[in-house]
């Protein structure tokens, strides 16, 4: 088991940047992909950004594609989110999430609900986008 923990959420302007992080801990060798996901007020979390541990290969939503960029630093065992150019829309609490499967590399993990292979999560940062 893992423990994730994010930080790096606030208030932002349009426009604005952010970067949040997530440290994951524990017996973290079998964990591949993590992953960035956001759940705004009555609506499904979705999937934002992910990030194999093994290759760093990526996936993106298409929502954020061109704004948002994800990365690791294995060392630290931190993901990053970068995010740029923000919009009110984005607004959201934002979890980290990580699969102990170490073969799963992010497979749909853009979906909507994540898929059960997100095994790990964190208790989520707060992220407001707004004038």
């Amino acid at each position: 088991q893992v423990h994730l923990k994010e930080s790096g959420g606030g208030l932002v302007q349009p426009g604005g940047s952010l970067r949040l992080s997530c440290v994951v801990s524990g017996f973290t060798l079998d964990y591949n992909a993590r992953a960035w996901f956001r759940q705004a007020p009555g609506k499904e979390r979705e999937g934002v950004a992910c990030i194999n541990r093994a290759d760093g290969s990526t996936d993106y939503a298409e929502f954020v594609k061109g704004r948002f960029t994800i990365s690791r630093d294995n060392a630290k065992n931190t993901v990053y989110l970068h995010m740029n150019n923000l919009k009110p829309e984005d607004t959201g609490v934002y979890y980290c999430g990580a699969s102990s499967e170490p073969m799963y590399y992010c497979e749909g993990a853009m979906g909507v609900p994540p898929p059960p292979d997100f095994d790990s999560w964190g208790q989520g940062t707060q992220v407001t986008v707004s004038s």
